[in-house]
């Protein structure tokens, strides 16, 4: 995973409260944050510094947020997270056809603007090399075709299952978010846990207490491996 104090956020809102709270809750998280309260002096950041992903107002006066995502993206591909009060689907729309990276409506918890911030590095970074094969107790999985297998014997995997199992082999070690593998799935959340759930019972030998398939708490998941085996 990318350290987070190695991650510059650029946090763009009108609001003082909005602005000065998400950047103490951020830094609580070790990013390292500056903050705009409009789109001009985000502008002047931006030609004097260099951030990893912009979090965005959409409801700004003068330039708003679709405007200001409209004219970063004609000079760099800095991920953009837009925030705004309206959450119609057409204003979601219209701010990823702009170029947005993701959209999150007003209100929302601020450990999900985590998590999304999360998943836009995450999908950001050069990917490295994968495995292509990870052995766990007496399980073997293998990535490429999704087969899991029981030292002779195949287990037989649901597609949502697979989805799950080849996210978590891809990231031996990392937690991944239930929203990211939620969107991996189609699902909600509840489904992911639900998926989880049903993979527990085919690998662990105390479901309750599982050793290879650890819950994160306020995260997500992560994968224990005993050896990975790489192309």
């Amino acid at each position: 995973m990318t350290d987070p104090s190695e991650t510059h956020i650029l946090v763009v809102d009108d609001d003082d409260r909005i602005r000065d709270l998400l950047k103490r809750f951020l830094e609580q998280r070790s990013f390292r944050v500056s903050v705009a309260e409009d789109a001009a002096k985000a502008q002047g950041k931006m030609r004097s510094m260099e951030f990893d992903l912009i979090v965005l107002d959409v409801m700004m006066p003068g330039m708003d947020g679709f405007e200001l995502t409209q004219a970063v993206r004609e000079t760099r591909e800095t991920p953009i997270l837009l925030l705004t009060a309206r959450g119609e689907a057409e204003d979601r729309i219209k701010g990823l056809s702009l170029g947005a990276d993701d959209y999150l409506a007003k209100p929302f918890e601020p450990e999900e603007l985590v998590l999304r911030i999360n998943s836009i590095l995450r999908r950001m970074r050069p990917s490295a090399t994968e495995p292509r094969k990870v052995r766990f107790g007496g399980f073997e999985f293998d990535i490429s075709n999704g087969a899991l297998n029981n030292g002779a014997d195949r287990v037989r995997l649901t597609g949502g299952e697979e989805t799950l199992l080849k996210a978590l082999a891809r990231t031996v070690g990392e937690t991944v978010s239930r929203y990211d593998l939620s969107e991996l799935t189609g699902g909600g959340e509840r489904a992911v846990d639900v998926q989880m759930t049903r993979l527990r019972r085919k690998i662990e030998l105390d479901p309750r207490q599982p050793v290879y398939l650890q819950t994160i708490r306020g995260e997500g998941y992560k994968l224990i491996a005993d050896a990975i085996f790489e192309d």
